[in-house]
C-alpha cells in the first residue's frame, strides 16, 4: 500500500515539473533573447569603454556644463575636451569682456585728450582776450605794449603834418590823443588822424609821423601808448 502512495506522488511530481517546463519554453519561445542580451552586453561594453550614443553624450555635455555654470568648484575633476562647449562658451565671453574693456579704455582716452584740447582753447581764448584788453591809469587808459615804425609824410607828398599817427582804428579809434612812451626813453604825444595797410594784420602797431632827420637809427621801436 505504502509502494502505491509513494509511485503515485512521483508521477505527480513528473507531471509538474513537466508542465512547468512546457511553459518556460512558450515563454522563452516569444522573447528576443539574443537581441536582449546583445543590447545589454554592448551597453556594458559602451560605458566601460566610454563611449555612449550619441543621444547620452549630449545630455551627459548638457548636464555637465549646467553644473559648471552653477557650481564650477563643485566639479573637479574636469576632464579635456568633455566640456568643450562650455569651454569655447567661456572664451567667447572672456574675448566679450577684453573687447568691451578695450573700447571703454580708447572712449575715456579720447574723452581726455578732447578735455585737454577744449582746457588749451580756453587758455588761448583767455590770454588773447586778456593781451589787448585797456587798463585804466591814473594819467588814461594804457591799451598795451605796441611795435612802433616812423614815416615821413612830407616826403610820400602828404600834408597831415608830424602831430599825428597811423593806426589800427579799431583799437586806438581815430581822433584819440596818446601818449607814446618810446624804448629810447623818447615820450611822444600823437594824435590817431590816419591808418595804414599794416593795421589789418598787426593791430597792436603804430606808425608815427616824424621828420627823417629826427626818426631813430634804430628805426623800428617798441612803445607803451596811453589813451589821454
Amino acid at each position: 500500500m505504502s509502494f502505491i502512495k509513494i509511485k503515485h506522488s512521483s508521477i505527480i511530481g513528473v507531471g509538474l515539473l513537466a508542465a512547468l517546463s512546457a511553459v518556460f519554453a512558450i515563454y522563452t519561445s516569444t522573447q528576443p533573447v539574443e537581441a536582449i542580451a546583445t543590447s545589454d552586453a554592448a551597453t556594458r561594453q559602451a560605458e566601460t569603454a566610454g563611449v555612449l550614443p550619441a543621444a547620452t553624450q549630449t545630455a551627459a555635455k548638457i548636464t555637465a556644463t549646467q553644473q559648471l555654470m552653477t557650481a564650477p568648484n563643485a566639479v573637479s575633476p574636469i576632464k579635456p575636451g568633455v566640456n568643450a562647449e562650455f569651454d569655447a562658451m567661456m572664451k567667447q565671453r572672456a574675448a566679450a569682456a577684453a573687447k568691451a574693456k578695450a573700447a571703454a579704455a580708447a572712449k575715456a582716452k579720447a574723452k581726455a585728450q578732447a578735455q585737454a584740447v577744449a582746457k588749451a582753447a580756453a587758455q588761448r581764448r583767455q590770454t588773447s582776450t586778456s593781451q589787448p584788453s585797456a587798463v585804466s591809469t591814473a594819467t588814461g587808459t594804457s591799451k598795451g605794449t605796441f611795435r612802433v615804425t616812423f614815416y615821413d609824410p612830407a616826403v610820400l607828398g602828404s600834408s597831415m603834418g608830424y602831430g599825428g599817427i597811423a593806426a589800427n582804428l579799431s583799437v586806438l579809434p581815430r581822433g584819440s590823443r596818446v601818449k607814446i612812451q618810446l624804448s629810447n626813453g623818447q615820450t611822444l604825444i600823437r594824435v590817431v588822424n590816419d591808418t595804414g595797410g599794416f593795421a589789418a594784420g598787426n593791430p597792436h602797431q603804430i606808425d608815427v609821423a616824424m621828420p627823417n632827420s629826427q626818426i631813430p637809427s634804430a628805426g623800428v621801436l617798441s612803445a607803451t601808448v596811453t589813451i589821454l
